[in-house]
């Protein structure tokens, strides 16, 4: 599972909510893979509640590894409308990473989606007593434990969840304790153990230097961040440095582009009051980032985006 499935998720964390957050399912925590280096996860239900929610449904979905999502297509599953609440997890990052998984709970009609997967061309194999429902080349796979608990991704990956249901988690202690700060204080959060240059952001992404792992950021080692759902969005990340003046460094990069942007007041409003509301400091090898903006004005900042994305993927057309 490429790491671009979690970027979305990984802008962010806390603000004023319509419903308390709650913590991580422990019964998918259990399952994430002892290896892992990158964790997201969303509550969906909360999620679906409001726009900007869905928007990072949306982007979660979109920015899935495309066989995995053919075999959902095949399967007549849909994570983010079937699905309460979502973990994604991998143990590697990059083009040539393997996969990985995507973990959710939810109400789910077994025996319809099974029909469906084999009546469209997928197959079934049982492995420990589960049936996993395929892909046709068989590198992919969706297996149901029970009614409510759904594992999918590469096969391996899902087969070695299949062996750790029932247990206890087996991820380290420390990523345990990070992915219970983040459930319960966010709506959408993502953590990232691994250097910032080694996660490879999405074609749709803004071009911002230095944010590709070069220049100042390449200091940065691991990061967290989530989002709480409701009215005012309040985004708050973190970013782990080399050391504090690496992680001042960094901090004064990103007031800098903040400044930036706010020169672009007459060009695009949005985007300005944003970066005017965004704060921004270092505490000793932590980057420290927050932001309070109400939900409207940031589906206006969506919007804007969006439109003007339009015309290059045009150009790159032609």
């Amino acid at each position: 599972m490429n790491a671009r499935i979690l970027t979305a998720a990984t802008l962010a964390v806390a603000f004023t909510g319509v419903l308390p957050a709650r913590a991580a399912d422990p019964k998918l925590v259990a399952l994430v893979m002892p290896d892992a280096v990158v964790v997201a996860g969303v509550n969906v239900d909360q999620a679906k509640a409001t726009p900007f929610g869905q928007y990072v449904l949306n982007q979660i979905q979109s920015t899935q590894d495309q066989k995995l999502q053919e075999l959902m297509t095949l399967a007549g599953f849909d994570p983010t409308k079937d699905v309460s609440e979502l973990l994604v997890a991998s143990n590697s990052v990059g083009k040539g990473s393997p996969g990985g998984l995507c973990l959710g709970t939810g109400t789910f009609d077994t025996a319809k989606i099974t029909a469906a997967a084999t009546n469209g061309g997928g197959t079934t194999e049982t492995y420990n007593k589960v049936t996993i429902i395929e892909d046709a080349k068989q590198t992919h796979g969706v297996a149901f434990l029970g009614s409510t608990l759904v594992i999918a991704g590469d096969l391996a990956s899902v087969k070695a969840a299949i062996d750790q249901q029932g247990s206890a988690a087996s991820i380290p202690s420390t990523l345990a304790v990070q992915i219970n700060h983040w459930s319960t204080t966010s709506d959408a959060w993502s953590i990232s153990n691994v250097p910032l240059s080694s996660l490879q952001p999405p074609q749709t992404a803004p071009n911002v230097p230095g944010l590709s792992g070069q220049g100042p950021f390449q200091s940065i080692q691991s990061a967290a961040g989530g989002v709480k759902f409701g009215n005012s969005v309040v985004v708050t990340a973190q970013a782990v440095a080399d050391n504090a003046p690496d992680a001042k460094t960094v901090a004064d990069t990103l007031t800098l582009l903040a400044s930036l942007a706010q020169l672009q007041a007459a060009k695009d409003p949005a985007i300005a009051s944003l970066a005017q509301a965004v704060q921004i400091g270092a505490q000793g090898s932590n980057v420290n980032v927050s932001l309070s903006i109400p939900e409207d004005q940031f589906e206006q900042i969506l919007k804007s985006g969006n439109k003007s994305a339009a015309p290059h993927r045009a150009t790159r057309k032609m």
